[in-house]
């Protein structure tokens, strides 16, 4: 379970990566100039907002309804607990996205770095890792049918 979850967590964080270099190169190499638009204090603060929502308050509310609902349950499949961790990587990647947009538009240097800090908290604790899938499994009571297949 690890590794599809790995590689559906850098199936969408690659192309992001590099956006965010060629982004990058092609602004040093003058290639390409970021103007700010004329509305980048409002687009700044919304953009700056939706990356806090979708990097930390709604991968909490959805961890929490999430586990409402598996308390009623004496456990959860295991199919259920893989499409829970790919909603929540989701969550990450809109917010890594967001991040991005808000780097094209050229954006108040306070938004995109806040944007953009938020993105790498987010991505750094969804990471996908044996031990906080193993915790997270431990959590929410994932019923195993086949533990070899679902730990490699």
């Amino acid at each position: 379970m690890s590794k599809k979850l790995k590689l559906f967590y850098f199936e969408l964080l690659v192309p992001l990566i590099l956006g965010f270099a060629v982004l990058d190169w092609t602004s040093a190499h003058k290639f390409i100039e970021l103007i700010p638009p004329k509305f980048s204090e409002t687009a700044g603060s919304l953009l700056f907002i939706l990356c806090g929502a979708f990097s930390i308050a709604f991968p909490i509310s959805y961890r929490s309804l999430f586990a409402y609902k598996s308390e009623s349950h004496s456990g959860i499949s295991q199919k259920e607990f893989l499409k829970f961790e790919q909603t929540l990587i989701g969550f990450t990647m809109v917010a890594t996205f967001i991040a991005f947009l808000t780097y094209i538009f050229g954006l108040p240097r306070f938004y995109t770095a806040g944007a953009i800090l938020l993105s790498l908290c987010a991505l750094y604790y969804f990471f996908p890792s044996r031990l906080r899938i193993a915790f997270d499994q431990k959590i929410y009571k994932t019923i195993f049918i086949n533990a070899r297949k679902i730990l490699f």
